[in-house]
């Protein structure tokens, strides 16, 4: 093709989609959740006199429906199943105090979570994101 040839117009890029990065961040939190809860086995078994079937079943039932979980962050109902699991594992303080603990502190990074997904929902609103400026500067 030689250079003389008129182009067509250049395409306009899509803005990123906001919702998309923090689908992201709550699956990524649900898969670093369930690695947590995993590695906390070996601690109920040394520590809290051992891994029954009942504690390990929970735990490990638990950490998979958290890795399955994290694929259906697209879903409407995504944050209420997200912090019905952070119930789950307040409740596996049962096992061992070391589970409970684990829940509070993700229930923490669930908390930081909500903020962000409000700030970015009024942020959406008042046309403010950084995406939403590009589009309207040109």
């Amino acid at each position: 093709m030689s250079e003389s040839q008129p182009k067509g117009p250049e395409p306009v890029p899509t803005a990123p989609d906001p919702w998309k990065g923090l689908r992201g961040v709550m699956a990524g939190a649900l898969v670093l959740e369930a690695i947590t809860v995993l590695l906390a086995l070996p601690v109920v078994a040394d520590i809290a006199g051992g891994v029954t079937w009942v504690s390990g079943t929970y735990l490990v039932v638990l950490a998979l429906i958290m890795i399955a979980g994290a694929g259906l962050q697209r879903r409407s109902w995504a944050i209420p199943f997200n912090l019905g699991l952070q119930v789950l594992v307040l409740i596996g303080g049962i096992f061992h105090i070391s589970i409970a603990i684990i829940g509070i502190v993700f229930l923490i990074v669930w908390g930081f979570i909500l903020v962000l997904r409000s700030d970015v929902k009024r942020r959406m609103e008042a046309g403010t994101l950084p995406s939403q400026r590009m589009g309207r500067s040109s």
